[in-house]
């Protein structure tokens, strides 16, 4: 039932955040949107601000930017207080843009089993790190132990570490990348040390997060070496004619982490039916793969068997098929819900 107060659903979106998301994965993070989840001065401010910009991410990362001390909350409250107006200008001029090249670890087990020469197209791109798939080391942790794989130059400055639970997942080759493009409402100039450096920022603090602006820092510049083009615009409404520029005899992949989640549940279904049509509309094999949540299609829910463990993962899906679970950060990759 509407109570008709606008912050119990903020509360119960900032409870859910730290309860189910930051949760064993960023112990600070966990006390701040808890304690703001009872915090009725706070809730009532952030009643305030344009519905885009009451989320954690974006509050969080905006106070840390202005200053903020990595303190419980009942001793940052003050701060917050105090200094809320710098949080919202700073809100205001900023977007939440993840741009973690640990998922390409979880994008690689797919991408190695298509044959021939592979064009990416990323829609949320951001400054376009998972667009190089094929220059990254990854560490494997195997049930039989760790294989480590090399792009076919030789290692990388960059490795990525992930956990899988079949040994089968473990990419034999790296794919043949001859193109690749992004689609975003806010591209990232990978050149851009103030981005770069936001995007450092919006990384979760806590000791499962620490590793990952080392990493960002380093895909950073091997991405800043052989800059992607990332065009400026609304997924549905650009990604059929960039699509329609990659080379028509490679296979286009078409793939994205946690974006469809941005979109209501009308335009994510027409995300969906574009995807499904794209090979036809533009005359090329085209494989579409997806990193999302569950409750983003309902047709990709109903596939997953129930009491799938989903916390922290995604789910993977080859052309809107499940295939595996996906670490939110890369750092999991599970087939054995979806084996048969």
């Amino acid at each position: 039932m509407d109570t008709g107060d606008p912050t119990a659903a903020i509360a119960a979106f900032y409870d859910d955040f730290g309860r189910r998301w930051a949760h064993g994965t960023s112990p600070l993070y966990e006390d701040w949107a808890l304690g703001i989840a009872r915090d009725p001065e706070l809730l009532a401010r952030l009643a305030a601000l344009p519905r885009a910009k009451q989320q954690p991410n974006l509050v969080f990362a905006s106070a840390r930017w202005e200053g903020a001390a990595m303190s419980p909350y009942h001793a940052v409250r003050p701060w917050l207080l105090e200094h809320w107006d710098r949080i919202v200008a700073t809100g205001a001029d900023r977007t939440v843009q993840t741009n973690e090249a640990n998922r390409c670890a979880t994008w690689l087990p797919p991408l190695s089993g298509i044959d021939g020469p592979i064009a990416l197209l990323e829609v949320g791109a951001a400054a376009g790190l998972c667009l190089f798939p094929d220059r990254y080391s990854v560490e494997y942790a195997t049930p039989a132990g760790v294989q480590k794989v090399d792009p076919p130059d030789g290692p990388s400055d960059v490795m990525l570490t992930c956990t899988v639970d079949d040994e089968a997942s473990v990419p034999e080759r790296y794919p043949d990348v001859v193109w690749r493009r992004g689609i975003d409402l806010d591209p990232i100039d990978v050149s851009d040390a103030d981005a770069v450096d936001w995007l450092a920022n919006l990384i979760w603090p806590g000791p499962d997060h620490d590793a990952r602006v080392a990493r960002l820092r380093t895909a950073a510049a091997i991405a800043a070496s052989d800059p992607p083009e990332i065009v400026r615009g609304d997924l549905l409404e650009r990604v059929t004619d960039v699509a329609a520029a990659a080379p028509p005899d490679a296979t286009l992949v078409v793939f994205h982490s946690a974006v469809l989640l941005y979109l209501d549940s009308a335009e994510r279904r027409r995300f969906a039916d574009i995807m499904a049509g794209l090979g036809a509309a533009t005359g090329r094999r085209v494989v579409w793969l997806s990193n999302e949540t569950m409750g983003t299609l309902d047709e990709i829910d109903a596939q997953v068997p129930p009491g799938t463990p989903t916390d922290h993962r995604f789910v993977q899906t080859w052309d809107a098929r499940p295939i595996a679970l996906a670490g939110q950060h890369g750092a999991l990759y599970e087939t054995a819900a979806f084996r048969s």
